[in-house]
């Protein structure tokens, strides 16, 4: 008897042995093999006629959605806030099978999927389902952004530089998404043809005037130049300049003239303060190629920023070469102003300032907050990470603390920043070749007094094509600047 219970117990325990091993087979070592079967026989789904999740603001704001329809395609996908959102959501085109912005970047989360398992409970309740995107944009800010561009061409980035969540995201020309989301292929196609621009394919609504639309910096490439300063040859943050209203260049018969032929000169504070261009391009040609490409590159010049975006949404700034410069000081004196061949998007402006409010470190900037399942449990939450450090500390400390003079005493003090905010700003007024207008520019972060945290960094771009190309960063940009800081800062204080 005991004999047959033994033989009977080792018999079971091979068989769960046996069963073990099968079950480990299938799952781990044919996982693939059997995955690829399945998906093999099962009919093709064309993810253009199934729903798909939403995608929403740090507000709660429902920014693309999906709704079932009955005209042969599965879902219709609308964008309830249409144009004020569209420079980051994209579309979703069912017609080309097509998806731009946010929608084509985390489309692995929108399309229907099989839900994340998490525990074993999970694992035996798994289900088809799809997640909800959600981003840092503030639609708030946005609509401020919007408001205060009032129609006009040009671009308007936040960010909070702690994190790099990007708090605002906006430019014109614009369009509403929904006209290529429509069902209507042939209706589609029209809108589509009737937003390019043939003639410059930079001015199309098509391109995202935040992050690929590039102009001259200007003057707020002064701020880079400040810090190769205080990185590479602290001696010249002593000096003092003189008063000029023009200086020659060297090595050339050119000269370089200060805005409006105004003269300026003094300390570096008052420099800056006044932005003042015979001075800063004298310290180009002291700083050299080397010292002024590598400062710009610190920053992030020639380098995409790292915003989650499909590739080719995001363009990097420019600035020259080490071997385009070097051997040609009438070229370090205007790349030091942010002339000559140097180009930025609104977003790496931003970048910039966002750098300087954080002690010198770019943090990576990004749309994505958490997804969420359609059960509400977190699926993944983005971890803030740095992108450059692109400079000390302390170089960072005292180049805000100029930047507060702007404000304070300079070209930004009409801008009208309130003074409990303790704005550290810098203004840029730039040529752009093309016509003889200006690009013109407001980057800022607050609050920035000696004991803050800055909790916001801003820039705006406006270019100039009329008015006697006359006006200046503060005039044009500031007014936009202010109404964003004094919207994400209307508690303070």
């Amino acid at each position: 008897m005991d004999r047959r219970i033994y033989v009977l117990g080792v018999i079971l325990l091979l068989c769960f042995g046996l069963l073990f091993f099968q079950l480990n087979n299938w799952q781990v070592r044919q996982a693939n093999a059997l995955q690829s079967k399945s998906e093999a026989l099962r009919p093709p789904v064309d993810e253009f006629e199934e729903p798909r999740g939403d995608i929403v603001s740090s507000d709660g704001v429902v920014l693309a959605q999906s709704t079932p329809t009955t005209d042969g395609y599965g879902e219709l996908r609308t964008y309830p806030l249409g144009a004020l959102t569209e420079d980051v959501t994209g579309y979703y085109d069912v017609t080309q099978s097509a998806a731009t912005g946010l929608e084509a970047e985390y489309n692995r989360y929108l399309v229907v999927h099989q839900s994340q398992s998490n525990n074993l409970q999970d694992l035996l309740t798994q289900h088809n389902g799809t997640d909800t995107v959600v981003t840092t944009l503030s639609v708030r800010l946005q609509e401020v952004a919007a408001a205060a561009l009032a129609g006009r061409n040009g671009a308007v980035v936040a960010i909070d530089p702690q994190n790099g969540d990007v708090l605002a995201l906006y430019g014109n020309p614009t369009f509403n998404p929904n006209t290529l989301s429509s069902h209507d292929a042939s209706a589609v196609a029209k809108d589509f043809t009737a937003l390019q621009d043939l003639k410059d394919p930079s001015k199309s609504p098509l391109i995202n005037a935040a992050t690929q639309q590039t102009y001259p910096p200007g003057s707020t490439m002064k701020v880079v130049t400040t810090s190769a300063m205080f990185d590479h040859d602290p001696q010249l943050t002593l000096k003092t300049w003189p008063v000029l209203s023009s200086t020659k260049l060297p090595d050339t018969k050119s000269v370089l003239h200060n805005f409006d032929s105004e003269k300026c000169g003094g300390n570096l504070a008052k420099i800056l303060a006044l932005s003042c261009d015979t001075a800063y391009a004298l310290i180009g040609v002291k700083l050299g190629a080397r010292t002024l490409s590598d400062e710009a590159t610190a920053f992030g010049f020639n380098k995409v920023p790292p915003l989650d975006l499909p590739s080719g949404e995001v363009d990097a700034a420019t600035f020259p070469a080490f071997s385009q410069l070097s051997g040609n000081p009438p070229y370090y004196a205007y790349s030091a102003i942010g002339q000559f061949d140097v180009t930025e998007t609104a977003l790496q402006d931003a970048l910039v300032a966002a750098g300087i409010a954080d002690n010198g470190v770019i943090m990576a900037p990004h749309l994505l907050s958490r997804v969420v399942d359609d059960d509400g449990a977190l699926v993944y939450a983005y971890k803030p990470h740095k992108w450059l450090t692109a400079t000390s500390d302390t170089t960072a400390s005292q180049v805000r603390t100029l930047m507060l003079g702007v404000v304070q005493d300079g070209t930004a003090s009409a801008v009208g920043f309130p003074a409990r905010l303790d704005v550290a700003a810098k203004t840029g007024t730039a040529e752009t070749g093309a016509t003889g207008c200006s690009a013109t520019w407001l980057i800022a972060t607050a609050p920035a007094g000696p004991y803050d945290v800055p909790s916001i960094a801003v820039a705006a771009v406006l270019p100039q094509t009329a008015g006697g190309c006359s006006e200046t960063g503060a005039e044009v940009a500031g007014p936009v600047v202010r109404q964003v800081l004094d919207a994400a800062l209307e508690n303070n204080g």
